[in-house]
Order: structure tokens, then C-alpha cells, then sequence
């Protein structure tokens, strides 16, 4: 048996304890300041607000300052804070990590530079004083918490740099419906994994515009199924770009299916297809934490820095420079369908 601190009580990290838990593992689920109410209610039900499951009666819960001691004597340390806490969890979290205790995060996204590289979280907690000498690793792939807690047939990666940290934690995590591949090639995986989460945004403007024009409810796949390729098609050459393998694109791609199927991503994109601005749209969505606004703003900026430099061509991304007009300069949405036609000779 392995002791597991989840710090940070997200969905995605709640939901990772049904895997943990059945494995007869000891479970800590440590709550971000954010998180108060979460863990006040799961201290007295095991109901999870957010999540809207009962966590397994047995995991231990505590409160951000008591962290510490949640901390003490866990085999494995897996980070569950949003986008939006990386700075908290570098500041507040990694300072008190032991060097020898694995870390495993749930959390998807990217930092672009002045010059238009594209840093993975991994990679910028390793670059921070507190987290130069810790084992940092993270998962990414098609997975959302609900279906995880209800057992769903679930598969996605554990990458890192050490082979037998990733076998360790494989062992801990994996069940019958739960199933992990596993690579050594970090940013491949997590910028795959962040990337999806703008062009699931940029997918779902059809399913609004189809709302707009003929009602709610109306579906039209051909479009959905155009743009779900040109998303994948520049996946890939930011990619390219980005200097990763060609195999950890099937994480995003399959990260990107999911997420268009349901989710914050999904729901900004559909208000924006209707024709709210974003101003509008976000309002709608008051108190949700829009990560795929915050990726597509990061990756139109780190294209246009790569051109600049000669690195990267402005036409190949066509969709996610549309996405950004909408959001950023207030553009009405007017998908450039000519723009995704090509000639593939060889």
C-alpha cells in the first residue's frame, strides 16, 4: 500500500482517487484555498460539490493549511490545481516536497515565451529553485472526471523522464477500466493535451452557429467533422514547431474528441457560434475558469512570435488566428472555410 496526497481538490483529482482508493491505496485529498467548501462538505458525506459524486468512504481530508501534515510520509504527491494555480503550486507546493517523493499532475496547459516557445508546466516547475531537483511527471489524454468516477473505459498517458517512476505509477493508478500508456516525451504530451483545449473551443463555434441559424438542438456533423480536422491538422504542425514526437498528437487528438463533446471549451465556443461577443459569453459563464480562451490567446501569440522570427507561416492556422480575432479584437465569428483547403501531392 502506497500513501497518495492529492493537493488540490479538483474534479479531475477527485475523480483519480476512485482508481487510487480501489487499488488499497491511503488517499490524503488536501484542498487548494479554493477549495474550502469542497472539502468542508466531503468531511461530512464524501460528497464532492463539484465532481457531483460520493467519494469512497475511507480518504482522509484536509484544509490548505494543513497541508503539511498531509504531506508527511506520502509515497507519491499528485498535484490537481488548475491552470490557473501553477504559480500557487510552485510557490505554496513544491518548496515542501521531498526529492525523492514522485510528483504526478492532472494539470493541462502552456506558457509562451517572448520568442514563441511553448513551456509545458512540468518543465516550468522544474526551471523554478523549489522544483529544479524534484521527479516531476504528469498525465494527459482523453479523460473526463465524471466518467472516471463512474468507471468508464478510460486511456491516457503518464509521462516523465524516469522509466521506472512511470511503471511505479502506473502500478498504483491502473485498474480494469482505467489505462495508462506511458512516454518519456514530456512536452509531446502535455502541450498536445493543452493545445486541444482552444480548438475544442474552435470546433464547438459550429455547433453554435448551427444553434443560431436553424435552433437549439440542431446538429450538424459535416462541419463539426471539418473543423475537428483542420484542429488536428494544425495540432500537428504546432507540434512540428514545438520539436516533440509525432506520436504524442493521438493524446490531444482523443483529449479533443472528448472535450467537444461536453465542457467549459464546448460551452464558450457554442455561446460565441450564437453570436454573443465574448464579453457576453463570458459573463454567461461567470465563475467557470476558461482555460481555453487563456490557451488559444497563448498559442495565436506564440505562432505570430514564431513568424516574426521566420519560424513559423501565419496560413497554417488559419482557425486558431480566427479564434483569437474573436476573442481578443472582438471579430464577429466567420469561419475561414477557404483557408482549411490544401493540395496533398507528393
Amino acid at each position: 500500500m502506497a500513501i497518495l496526497t492529492f493537493i488540490g481538490a479538483g474534479q479531475m483529482a477527485s475523480g483519480l482517487t476512485f482508481p487510487a482508493f480501489e487499488n488499497g491505496h491511503e488517499i490524503r485529498l488536501v484542498g487548494t484555498p479554493l477549495d474550502r467548501k469542497i472539502i468542508d462538505r466531503l468531511r461530512q458525506d464524501n460528497y464532492h460539490l463539484t465532481l457531483d459524486r460520493t467519494l469512497h468512504d475511507g480518504i482522509h481530508y484536509y484544509q490548505v493549511e494543513e497541508m503539511e501534515k498531509a504531506i508527511e510520509g506520502a509515497d507519491v504527491i499528485i498535484g490537481g490545481v488548475s491552470s490557473f494555480g501553477v504559480d500557487w503550486f510552485a510557490d505554496e507546493v513544491l518548496p515542501k516536497l521531498h526529492k525523492n517523493v514522485p510528483v504526478i499532475t492532472v494539470t493541462k496547459g502552456m506558457i509562451d515565451e517572448p520568442d514563441g516557445n511553448m513551456v509545458d508546466f512540468p518543465d516550468y516547475w522544474q526551471s523554478t529553485k523549489a522544483g529544479k531537483d524534484l521527479n516531476l511527471n504528469a498525465i494527459g489524454g482523453p479523460c473526463t472526471a465524471r466518467e472516471l468516477s463512474d468507471h468508464d473505459q478510460t486511456w491516457v498517458a503518464f509521462c516523465g523522464r524516469d522509466k521506472d517512476t512511470l511503471h511505479k505509477l502506473k502500478a498504483i493508478f491502473s485498474t480494469p477500466y482505467y489505462h495508462i500508456s506511458l512516454s518519456n516525451d514530456v512536452k509531446g504530451v502535455e502541450l498536445s493535451v493543452a493545445l486541444k483545449n482552444g480548438y475544442a473551443m474552435a470546433v464547438s463555434l459550429t455547433i453554435g452557429l448551427t444553434e443560431k441559424n436553424e435552433g437549439i438542438g440542431k446538429v450538424h456533423h459535416n462541419s463539426e467533422a471539418a473543423l475537428f480536422g483542420q484542429s488536428v491538422t494544425e495540432m500537428q504542425k504546432l507540434l512540428k514547431l514545438a520539436g516533440v514526437r509525432d506520436e504524442s498528437l493521438v493524446f490531444g487528438v482523443g483529449d479533443l474528441y472528448v472535450t467537444i463533446s461536453g465542457g467549459r471549451s464546448r460551452r464558450i465556443g457554442v455561446l460565441l457560434g450564437r453570436g454573443y461577443s465574448y464579453d457576453e459569453a463570458k459573463e454567461k459563464l461567470k465563475g467557470e475558469t476558461l482555460e481555453a480562451v487563456v490557451i488559444a490567446t497563448r498559442t495565436a501569440r506564440a505562432v505570430r512570435a514564431m513568424a516574426e522570427r521566420g519560424k513559423a507561416d501565419l496560413k497554417d492556422f488559419p482557425l486558431l488566428l480566427h479564434v483569437d480575432e474573436v476573442i481578443n479584437n472582438g471579430k464577429p465569428v466567420n469561419i475561414p472555410w477557404q483557408a482549411t483547403e490544401a493540395e496533398y501531392f507528393e
